[in-house]
This record gives C-alpha cells, structure tokens and sequence, in this order.
C-alpha cells in the first residue's frame, strides 16, 4: 500500500526513474481498487434504487469511471517514470496507439529490468533505496 500512495504523493513527477517494483505494487493496488469502485458503486445503486434513473448506465460504472479520472495523472507520471528506468522517453507511451500489438509492447517494457546505474533520467532506483537502508 505504501508503494500506491508514493505514486499518489509524486502524481505530477514525471522526471526520475521508477522500479518495477514500484509500477507493479501500484497498478495492483489500482486494479484492486478499480474492482472496489465497480462493486460498491453496483451495490450503492441496487440499494437506492437508481438504476432506472441512470438509464441503465449503472452507479458501478460511474463511480469506476470517476476513480479512473482521478487516477489517470498518478498512472501517467508512474509509467512515464518507469520508461525512465529502462532509458526509454515519454514518447514511447505512444506505442498504445498500435492496435493489438502497441499494448503488449507496453507490457514488455514494464517487465524489462531497469538499466543498472545511472542514465539520462537520473540514478538508479535500486541503487538509491538499498544504499538507504
């Protein structure tokens, strides 16, 4: 959980370099928390009885879709950070756009080790926080 609200903490912080460690404990917490917000928002609207008056759009679907806004910026700022560790620009996020295959190229850079040392981006993550402790 500590590792989700350090992301949320650096949400506008998109220089410096994020571990995989780091990407991956907050985008377990953000699916964790994406399902929370579809359930309690279903239950919400099945108890207060708004389904009709949403047309069928559902709380659960809207209360999603506003946790989703409010985390858009933390996850931007995180991946864009751990593109930093794999000496890799913003601009690769641009790879989402390829149909089918753009997101799993995504998904590969996420999982690649960082690069060992400093690079362009700043010093390594892992280096930092274990001379830390």
């Amino acid at each position: 959980m500590s590792w989700y609200l350090k992301v949320l903490k650096n949400f506008a912080t998109l220089d410096g370099r994020a571990r995989r460690l780091e990407y991956w404990m907050f985008t377990l917490f953000d699916v964790i928390f994406t399902v929370l917000s579809i359930v309690v928002g279903a239950v919400l609207g099945r108890v207060l009885n708004l389904d009709e008056a949403l047309n069928g759009a559902g709380l659960g679907l809207i209360f999603c879709l506003l946790y989703l806004l409010v985390v858009l910026m933390p996850k931007l700022s995180v991946t864009v950070r751990r593109l930093h560790d794999t000496d890799r620009s913003a601009l690769w996020l641009l790879v989402f756009l390829i149909p089918a295959i753009g997101p799993l190229v995504m998904l590969i850079m996420m999982i690649l080790e960082g690069t060992a040392g400093p690079n362009q981006y700043g010093p390594d993550p892992k280096t930092t926080v274990e001379s830390a402790d």
